[in-house]
C-alpha cells in the first residue's frame, strides 16, 4: 500500500525554524515527485513547492521563496521541507503529495498528484 506520512508540524514563534518531512512506505520515492501544499482556515489549498523526481528541479511559491528549501534524500525515502523566518501567515495544514511524471525534471505545485498524505499542522503564534 502506497503512503505517504507528514511530520515535524508543531508551534513555533514568528522568525522560527521546522523542518517537515516527507516519508514514502511501499514504495520508493525515486521515480516520484514530491510537492508540498498547505492549507489554512477558510482558505484553498495552496502549491508552496515542489522537487522533481530527477532532483534538479525545484519551485517555491512566490510567498515562501528564500525561507523555505526542499530537499530529497532517496537512500532515507524522505523528502524535507525546511522552513525558515516562520511567519503567522504561514500557519496551515501542510502535505505532501507523490506523482511519477514521465518527465522527470517536471515538478509541479498544482493538483497533479494522485498520492497524498494525510498532513501535519504548523502554527507560527507568538
Amino acid at each position: 500500500q502506497l503512503q505517504l506520512v507528514e511530520s515535524g508540524g508543531g508551534l513555533v514563534q514568528p522568525g522560527g525554524s521546522l523542518r517537515l518531512s516527507c516519508a514514502a512506505s511501499g514504495f520508493t520515492l525515486d521515480v516520484y515527485a514530491i510537492g508540498w501544499f498547505r492549507q489554512a482556515p477558510g482558505k484553498e489549498r495552496e502549491g508552496v513547492s515542489c522537487v522533481s523526481s530527477s532532483g534538479g528541479t525545484t519551485n517555491y511559491a512566490d510567498s515562501v521563496k528564500g525561507r523555505f528549501t526542499i530537499s530529497r534524500d532517496n537512500a532515507k525515502n524522505t523528502v524535507y521541507l525546511q522552513m525558515n523566518s516562520l511567519k503567522p501567515e504561514d500557519t496551515a495544514v501542510y502535505y505532501c503529495a507523490a506523482e511519477p511524471f514521465m518527465v522527470r525534471a517536471k515538478c509541479a505545485m498544482t493538483n497533479e498528484y494522485n498520492y497524498w498524505g494525510q498532513g501535519t499542522q504548523v502554527t507560527v503564534s507568538s
